[in-house]
């Protein structure tokens, strides 16, 4: 990381010695690409040069500790816990400045949670899972609308789909993709045993129109009267919207709204989202890293994490990271989970000079 950062500061001082040349001043182009270049390198050799002075002070802080004068030794011992928290803290920013910024990070996404094996134990945790994001989102300020469900008869999810808009949702809901596992007594068990069921979660970055182009004479789209709850006029009308993508064979479903319109448009963001989706697989296929650090080998039926009711106990099998706290992760208090995993791969994006 240092040899990094060092070539890093040699760049920044041979653009300052550029944007001073008055042949640079006068070629505007050249000029306003140095000036950006020069703003995006700025703070991260700033943050070194902080680094270095504290380094420095914790170099001069051991030799206090080796003073005669039991003053300064005492002196010392004070400074040098507060200079090893500060080294550490400029470290992670290092860290963090150096890792190559995922361009989809500030997006919306597309949450789609379906029931896997299991049956209606794995519904029900479908229905606890989206609550979970649901208060998560809460808690970031982001606002969830609901594009599409389908319900058992118990209260639990076969399936849901839902965006999630805020800001920078997917920087931090990206690593959600893959099974989720649970372990607890269904409500139905009477001998009081365990079932494991599992859940798959996909997170979707929202595409915009000029990113995804779709040709009308692609589109099927069907129109058929809604199921299930909405309102009085869900079912008396034809508003439910279903739009096929011939090309990939991408189908879309949204009922949520009474307004056939608001439901084809629904509807198409989703679409959107999914081909998008396919397409960044496609070119990622390549970058066999980066995609494991995103969602493991990249194959949804992959297990991420475990909850185990009976334990109260969270596992992420990805960074081996266990926690007793399921009962206020399951109330939306994700960062506990989130912050090791960004750090984590952060981390091996570093390495593998990828996007985190």
């Amino acid at each position: 990381m240092f040899a990094k950062l060092e070539s890093i500061e040699n760049k920044f001082r041979e653009i300052e010695r550029e944007l001073s040349s008055p042949e640079v001043f006068n070629d505007q182009g050249r000029y306003k690409k140095l000036t950006k270049r020069h703003a995006e390198l700025s703070e991260i050799v700033s943050v070194f040069h902080s680094f270095q002075s504290v380094r420095s002070q914790i170099a001069e802080n051991a030799e206090m500790l080796r003073d005669s004068d039991p003053e300064i030794r005492a002196l010392a011992v004070m400074e040098r816990d507060e200079l090893a928290h500060k080294s550490m803290d400029l470290e992670h920013a290092l860290q963090v400045l150096l890792t190559p910024q995922d361009p989809l990070d500030a997006k919306n996404i597309i949450l789609e949670i379906r029931a896997g094996t299991g049956g209606e134990e794995a519904a029900l945790f479908a229905y606890d899972l989206f609550r979970m994001y649901s208060r998560y989102a809460e808690f970031m300020g982001w606002k969830v609308e609901i594009m599409d469900v389908n319900e058992t008869g118990t209260g639990g999810f076969k399936e849901v789909v839902a965006s999630i808009t805020g800001k920078h949702v997917y920087s931090r809901l990206k690593y959600e993709s893959g099974t989720h596992r649970v372990q607890r007594v269904p409500s139905t068990e009477s001998q009081g045993r365990v079932h494991t069921s599992a859940v798959t979660v996909a997170i979707l970055p929202e595409a915009e129109e000029v990113e995804v182009h779709i040709r009308p004479e692609d589109l099927r789209i069907d129109v058929y009267r809604a199921s299930g709850p909405g309102g009085q006029c869900v079912n008396t009308t034809d508003s439910a919207v279903r739009i096929t993508h011939i090309p990939s064979g991408l189908v879309v479903t949204c009922q949520d709204q009474k307004s056939q319109i608001k439901n084809k448009a629904k509807a198409m963001t989703v679409l959107r989202a999914r081909l998008f989706q396919k397409i960044q697989d496609e070119q990622q296929s390549q970058y066999n890293a980066r995609r494991k650090s995103q969602v493991g080998s990249g194959d949804r039926s992959e297990r991420i994490r475990t909850y185990n009711f009976p334990q109260g106990r969270v596992t992420d099998h990805r960074i081996n990271l266990t926690l007793y706290s399921l009962d206020t992760i399951m109330q939306g208090h994700l960062d506990e989970i989130f912050d090791p995993l960004l750090s984590y791969y952060q981390a091996e994006a570093m390495k593998q000079d990828v996007p985190a």
